[in-house]
C-alpha cells in the first residue's frame, strides 16, 4: 500500500486553510477507503514565514484533525524552498509525495490517477492544466510565451505545468542532489529522468485569499527560470554585438561620405540614434551579464535555502 504525503506551502493562507483542510481530509479518507493508499497517509502543510495567523491554523487542526502534520520555517523563504523543504522533510517516511498549493486551484480529483500512474511504473507525474481559461489574457499570454522560450532555450520544462506533481521517494532523492539555491523546480525535477507521465485538468478560481505571485513576481520567477537554465540569453548578446559591429561598420562609411561631400548636418541624426542605440545595448548586456554574476555570487555563499524551526506530528 502507497504510503502518500500531500505538501501543501502556506504563505498569508489563513483565509484559504479551513477549506483546504477540509477537502483534502475528505480526499485522504476517501482513498483510505478504498485502498489506494495507505491509512498512515497524511497532508504536510508548510508554513513559509506567515505574517498572518497561518500558522496557529495549521496548529489548529494538528491537534483536531487525524492527517494534518505542520511545518514551520524560520522565515521566508520563497514558494520553492517552501516546497523543497517538505518535500525533503518527509521523502524518509513516505512512498511518494504531491505538492499542491494551498488555494486548490489544481483539481485534487486527479490525485487518484496520479497515485495509479506510480503504481504502475510512474516516478515523476505532472499534473498539467488543459486548458487556461480561468487566465486574463495577458497572463494566458505571456504564460504561452514564457513555456515556448524555455522550450527554444533548452530547458526540459512539461507544458502548462506548475508545481502540481507526483515524486516517488527514489525521485525526492534524485531532487536532494541538486544543490543550487536559485531554485526553479518545474525546470529541475524533469532533468532528473525517472520515467514520467502526466494528468490533465482544468483550473479552477482562487477559493480564497489573494494570489501570491503578482506581476512583478511572475516575471521575476519566469527570469529565474530562464537564466538558471541556459546561457542562450548570453549567446544572444554576443550575436547582437556581432550585429551591432557591422552596424557601427556601415554608419562610418556614412559618416565619412557625408563628410567628403560636405554635409555634415544631416548625420546628426544618425548619430545621436547610434549612441542611444548602442548605450541602451551596452546598459541591457551588463545588465544581463550581472544577473548571471549574482547567480554565482549567491550560490558561492552556500547558504542554507531553508531553516525549519518546528515540525508538529500527528500521532492520533
Amino acid at each position: 500500500m502507497v504510503r502518500l504525503a500531500i505538501v501543501v506551502p502556506c504563505y498569508n493562507e489563513e483565509e484559504a486553510l479551513p477549506e483546504t483542510v477540509r477537502q483534502l481530509e475528505e480526499l485522504i479518507k476517501d482513498l483510505i477507503k478504498r485502498e489506494c493508499i495507505a491509512s498512515d497517509s497524511f497532508v504536510l502543510y508548510v508554513d513559509d514565514g506567515s505574517r498572518d495567523e497561518t500558522w496557529k491554523t495549521i496548529v489548529k487542526f494538528n491537534k483536531e484533525k487525524d492527517y494534518v502534520q505542520g511545518l514551520k520555517l524560520a522565515g521566508n523563504v520563497g514558494h520553492q524552498n517552501a516546497l523543497l523543504a517538505g518535500l525533503m522533510s518527509v521523502k524518509e517516511e513516505i512512498d511518494a509525495a504531491i505538492s499542491i498549493d494551498a488555494d486548490l486551484q489544481d483539481d485534487i480529483a486527479v490525485i487518484e490517477e496520479m497515485v495509479k500512474k506510480y503504481k504502475e511504473g510512474c516516478d515523476i507525474v505532472y499534473g498539467v492544466r488543459s486548458e487556461r481559461k480561468t487566465d486574463t489574457f495577458f497572463k494566458r499570454f505571456t504564460a504561452q510565451g514564457f513555456y515556448t522560450l524555455m522550450k527554444y532555450l533548452g530547458a526540459k520544462s512539461v507544458y502548462n505545468h506548475a508545481d502540481y506533481r507526483l515524486m516517488s521517494r527514489r525521485a525526492i532523492e534524485g531532487l536532494s542532489q541538486f544543490k543550487e539555491r536559485n531554485l526553479f523546480l518545474r525546470g529541475i525535477v524533469p532533468t532528473i529522468g525517472y520515467r514520467s507521465d502526466c494528468v490533465y485538468y482544468a483550473r479552477k478560481e482562487r477559493m480564497a485569499g489573494e494570489s501570491k505571485y503578482p506581476l512583478k513576481k511572475m516575471l521575476a520567477f519566469a527570469f529565474d527560470g530562464i537564466t538558471s537554465f541556459s546561457i542562450k540569453p548570453m549567446n544572444f548578446i554576443m550575436g547582437v554585438g556581432v550585429l551591432m559591429i557591422f552596424i557601427a561598420i556601415a554608419v562610418a562609411i556614412y559618416a565619412l561620405h557625408s563628410y567628403v561631400t560636405g554635409n555634415v548636418v544631416r548625420g546628426w541624426t544618425t548619430i545621436i540614434w547610434s549612441l542611444w542605440f548602442i548605450g541602451g545595448i551596452l546598459m541591457f548586456s551588463l545588465g544581463l551579464v550581472g544577473q548571471y554574476i549574482g547567480k554565482i555570487y549567491i550560490e558561492v555563499k552556500e547558504r542554507p535555502r531553508y531553516i525549519i524551526e518546528e515540525r508538529i506530528l500527528n500521532d492520533k
